[in-house]
């Protein structure tokens, strides 16, 4: 294995410790710095130049969809890696469709994530098989009808909890602008006549 320079990103210390010393053990791997969220990892890739990054699924401030989301805008060819606790196939498939390098659950064996992160380096697309089958099926109708992109359905996601434009902008970090028109666009995709609307029929097609 060639040398491959990780950025690992999660919100709990001792996991970012743990996975550090794991894959430390691991000759050609070197963790070239840690991040306690989204933000922070897309801070620090510039300054740290990794070759993978290695990230968690839920974390506060900016998640790993957000991370995948913003990463594949300001560094592109640089792949995401995630890894969660958690069997979401909806999930899965936002992470994919945002452009995610793959998914992993978090109790994968030490040489299986050292393969994977050689597999996404050279371009390649890792998913844990116990996930694979849900994420890649079709999609449930209530999905399917929402025809959104994975941009969208996020933005959709935040309208549905009542946040406002400048609160989803703030939570996305996107500009204002993006985010209204963003709004106009699913009003137009899913046939609502005004915000409230959109909210409540979210409400219920996202439960």
């Amino acid at each position: 294995m060639s040398g491959i320079r990780v950025l690992v990103v999660d919100d709990q210390e001792l996991l970012r410790r743990g996975l550090r010393m794991i894959l430390q053990t691991v000759g050609g791997i070197t963790v070239v710095g840690e991040a306690e969220n989204g933000e922070r990892a897309l801070a620090l890739i510039p300054e740290l130049a990794p070759d993978v990054v290695l990230a968690d699924a839920r974390m506060p401030v900016l998640d790993g969809l957000g991370l995948v989301i913003r990463c594949a805008a300001a560094h592109p060819g640089l792949p995401v890696l995630v890894l969660t606790t958690f069997d979401d196939a909806p999930l899965v498939r936002e992470l994919l469709d945002a452009g995610a390098a793959g998914f992993l659950l978090k109790d994968i064996s030490t040489e299986s994530l050292a393969d994977a992160l050689e597999q996404v380096l050279a371009g390649g697309l890792v998913l844990d098989p116990r996930v694979a089958r849900a994420a890649l099926a079709p999609a449930a109708p209530p999905a399917a009808r929402l025809d959104l992109t994975a941009g969208e359905l996020a933005v959709a996601r935040l309208v549905a909890r009542g946040l406002a434009n400048a609160e989803i902008a703030e939570e996305l970090h996107l500009a204002y602008g993006t985010v209204k028109n963003t709004v106009s666009a699913v009003l137009r995709k899913l046939g609502q006549p005004d915000r409230t609307a959109l909210a409540l029929h979210l409400a219920r097609e996202l439960d």
